[in-house]
């Protein structure tokens, strides 16, 4: 038998792609609670059935593949260019293509225009109606509006029509920088996208006996699990140990362990990492800004999430990719030697080489050796760095690491910086593997 928040999920997915959804209509329809309607419609939102567009609400998408993680959507743009939506609103979910501005005749304009492009332009209706019955979205620039006619297209193609009061060169501009920024993000995998949803978790509430976590035990062979109150909302965790030690508590609130730790779903896969490997923790409860439970992670998904992450093709480079291919490796067999040459870009105020570029580059060397030896992710958890003397432009560091001690779990690094064979830094480097649960 289905679950009240199965099937809120089913009646969601369910619907015309378009249709608005607010809470309280959802009760109504299907005779829950606000918070209940609340709660899976936020489900939904994560599984990517549902979207919150500013100043329009919370709609029913189509929901996005996978393989379009680094792509924009058309309510994305609406909320790059701050824009409001004049029809068209089941298309919003749509991937954009290309993007053309409508600076020509309509002529030289037709060769350029394709299915799920946006059309930038100004008050051009007759462009509106031909980007529309192409099969392109509009961007309307400098704050006008279009007729009613165009808006009935708009709806009826299910393509959007959006107004900014932005100028077409600022929404170029904005535009193309989100597309850059998507092809660094596309490496960025997020805890929504790997959680165990809300309808497979299992969680306890602070009212109920030690004994419920003991039938958890056996169904599930978990050992830890959320507790939540009547509001949906975690207050704690339970685990063997907390069972073990009080057994003749009464509630599962008297032995629980308060202020857990939790993330939200925007949290990045690499940070959730971290914070398990530092508290020795196999799995984190998700939550909304609300504190309420939307899931869990554990580590073997987090693990499986930086092995997918590794295998995407990079195409967009954050200012750690520039600085790092910087660096040159003279290495030999068990001696490990690493150059750069200081460039403009990686001077401070005063001139010299910048203390974030000089960590940037150590942490990279330190990756480098490490992966040499042993294949796997790993996290910089304590970096001691001392400068001895500055480094000015076009001077060439010579970068000397060397392994401490080196375990299935961390390593310990020695890194030295030399400059025409005069020691100008040194740094002790402590770094932890992420590594299966045994």
């Amino acid at each position: 038998m289905e679950t009240k928040h199965e099937q809120i999920l089913h009646y969601i997915a369910d619907l015309e792609i378009g249709s608005k959804i607010s809470v309280r209509q959802t009760a109504k329809v299907l005779q829950v609670s606000e918070g209940t309607a609340y709660r899976a419609i936020k489900d939904a939102e994560i599984q990517g059935l549902v979207s919150t567009v500013e100043r329009v609400g919370t709609i029913r998408i189509e929901k996005k593949s996978q393989e379009s993680i680094e792509k924009l959507t058309f309510d994305t743009v609406v909320n790059i260019v701050e824009g409001q939506v004049l029809g068209g609103k089941a298309g919003l979910s749509r991937t954009l293509n290309h993007f053309v501005i409508g600076a020509m005749e309509m002529d030289a304009m037709k060769r350029y225009i394709g299915a799920n492009d946006l059309m930038i332009v100004g008050n051009r209706e007759s462009v509106h109606a031909y980007a529309l019955n192409e099969g392109a979205a509009v961007l309307i620039t400098g704050g006008f509006s279009t007729s009613e006619r165009i808006k009935r297209l708009a709806d009826q193609t299910q393509l959007p029509v959006i107004s900014t009061t932005y100028d077409t060169f600022t929404v170029a501009a904005k535009i193309n920088r989100a597309i850059f920024d998507q092809l660094i993000k596309k490496e960025i995998v997020h805890v929504s996208d790997i959680l165990i949803p809300f309808s497979e978790t299992q969680f306890v509430f602070n009212y109920d006996s030690p004994k419920r976590w003991y039938e958890l035990n056996r169904q599930t062979a978990h050992s830890r699990f959320p507790v939540v109150d009547q509001q949906m909302k975690v207050v704690g965790i339970v685990a063997m140990k907390d069972v073990m030690k009080e057994k003749e508590a009464h509630t599962i609130e008297e032995i629980m362990t308060r202020q857990p730790l939790v993330v939200k779903p925007s949290t990045s896969v690499a940070s959730a990492a971290h914070r398990m490997i530092w508290e020795g923790i196999e799995g984190l409860p998700v939550v909304d800004d609300q504190q309420h439970l939307l899931g869990m992670i554990t580590r073997r998904d987090v693990l499986k999430a930086l092995q997918m992450i590794q295998q995407q093709p990079q195409m967009g480079e954050t200012i750690e990719d520039i600085v790092s291919s910087q660096l040159k490796d003279y290495s030999e067999t068990n001696h490990y030697i690493f150059q750069f040459s200081v460039t403009p870009q990686m001077s401070d105020y005063l001139g010299s080489v910048s203390h974030g570029v000089m960590t940037s580059m150590i942490t990279t060397t330190c990756r480098r050796v490490l992966n040499h030896l042993r294949r796997g992710d790993l996290v910089v958890d304590n970096l001691s760095f001392y400068f001895f003397k500055p480094v000015q432009l076009e001077q060439t560091v010579t970068v000397r690491p060397k392994i401490l001690e080196m375990t299935r779990r961390n390593a310990k690094m020695d890194i030295e910086l030399f400059v025409d064979d005069q020691l100008c830094g040194k740094a002790l480097l402590n770094a932890q593997f992420i590594v299966e649960p045994s």
